[in-house]
């Protein structure tokens, strides 16, 4: 499983860039925010990734911060929003006015943003007020290794805070450390066990 890639920047376009790292030129869609916030081309950067892989195609999505790939995945729970809706919305506002759009329930304010509907902004507050405030349980998750294993979870239903406290008890009693796709399968699947009850 992919959580960073870094490297030279290559190419930079409308919606996308290009990192090359180890011989290996990586092709990354990225919010126009994200992409404003990296150095210009010959320059190394840092971009935390989410691979989506459909039957047909895979794709590599790109975020200059683990706070936006977070934010990424909230939206995705939102109905009517998929990954290029999502990468619309965060190149069209950035964190600081979506998160307190969010909060206030500023429906005026995120249908300001370019492609945004007034129903899809309601969807959004009622979804997501009081989840883009990455206090002290989020953060923890952000910083720990198993975060993005944390934010899959969360996905499925469980509690982040339960979620994180699992997978770090799957990885101490198996002996693993995280790096590998071995150690996250394992990992990953211990700690879907321990929430279940099922240990």
């Amino acid at each position: 499983m992919f959580n960073s890639i870094s490297g030279e920047i290559t190419a930079k376009a409308p919606g996308s860039i290009c990192i090359e790292t180890g011989g290996i030129e990586w092709e990354i869609l990225m919010p126009a925010k994200d992409i404003g916030a990296l150095g210009e081309p010959l320059s190394r950067a840092k971009v935390w990734v989410w691979l989506c892989h459909r039957e047909d195609s895979m794709t590599l999505y790109g975020f200059s911060s683990e706070r936006r790939r977070a934010t990424f995945f909230e939206l995705l729970k939102v109905e009517g929003i998929g990954p290029k809706a999502a990468l619309k919305i965060l190149g069209g506002i950035s964190q600081a006015e979506l998160e307190r759009a969010l909060e206030a329930g500023d429906v005026a304010r995120l249908e300001a943003v370019p492609g945004l509907g007034k129903k899809t902004a309601q969807k959004m507050v009622l979804t997501l007020k009081g989840k883009l405030v990455f206090g002290k349980e989020n953060g923890t998750a952000l910083a720990s290794p198993w975060g993005e294993l944390a934010d899959a979870l969360t996905g499925m239903g469980y509690e982040k805070r339960a979620a994180l406290a699992a997978l770090e008890r799957a990885a101490q009693d198996a002996g693993v450390f995280p790096g590998s796709p071995e150690a996250e399968t394992l990992v990953f699947r211990n700690a879907i066990l321990l929430l279940s009850g099922a240990v």
